[in-house]
């Protein structure tokens, strides 16, 4: 079976929370816990290969204390 190539959005959006995740000096189970998410979904959007839905990017940026739009900074240019 091939696989697939990941998508330049997810992967974007998965490099901004993981260098948010770094500036925050948080592990993926901290924010796991602040932001309500599972550590291992966490780790899928941070490698790209999960499509999270509004209401999972709001949960983040909550647990990061932040806004949606941070998050997606510069995603889709």
């Amino acid at each position: 079976m091939p696989r697939m190539k990941k998508n330049p959005v997810l992967i974007a959006l998965g490099k901004n929370v993981s260098a948010l995740r770094s500036q925050k000096y948080l592990t993926q189970e901290q924010l796991a816990e602040l932001s309500g998410l599972d550590p291992s979904y966490i780790s899928g959007i941070e490698r790209g290969v999960r499509n999270p839905s509004v209401l999972s990017l709001t949960r983040l940026a909550n647990g990061f204390e932040t806004s949606v739009s941070v998050i997606c900074t510069g995603i889709g240019k």
